[in-house]
């Protein structure tokens, strides 16, 4: 007799650390079929097709964040790119290869919340090995927040 699993034991299990080890050594290409993860993907399937209000918004920010920001232009470079990632990648992304305390400071340098104007992810978001990691534990935040380590969390193919 056989009995029906649980939703409990259906899920995934969340990596073990000689999982996550191999994935560290192995080259990007090998820790992508480690994972799963798809192989080149077509230029159209991984960028966003932005509408002209959104190609809009960007400039507006962008130019809005250029004309009011003091300090190091270093952050004002890297707020600019991650704003610039935002709608190919998606907020999840960009909280997985940024700490919470340097999104807010991108956030205030920008004058937006990342979760207002971009997806929860976008089309070049499976291309992330972070997100793909990060995704297979059962708390996204705790991976954010740096409660659970995971290797190779700013790797994309």
């Amino acid at each position: 007799m056989t009995t029906k699993p649980t939703p409990k034991q259906e899920e995934k299990s969340e990596p073990s650390p000689t999982f996550l080890r191999k994935v560290e050594l192995a080259s990007i290409g090998a820790a992508c079929k480690l994972l799963d993860m798809p192989s080149k993907l077509p230029r159209e399937e991984v960028l966003a097709k932005l509408t002209e209000a959104q190609e809009a918004e960007l400039r507006e920010i962008e130019n809005n964040a250029i004309a009011n920001f003091q300090g190091d232009l270093d952050k004002l470079e890297s707020a600019l790119g991650m704003l610039r990632m935002g709608h190919h990648y998606g907020w999840k992304v960009l909280y997985i290869i940024h700490s919470k305390k340097t999104v807010r400071n991108y956030e205030g340098i920008l004058g937006i919340k990342i979760r207002e104007i971009f997806p929860e992810t976008g089309p070049s978001s499976c291309r992330s090995i972070g997100l793909n990691l990060a995704m297979r534990f059962s708390n996204f935040w705790k991976v954010v927040g740096g409660d659970t380590k995971i290797p190779r969390k700013k790797d994309a193919i």
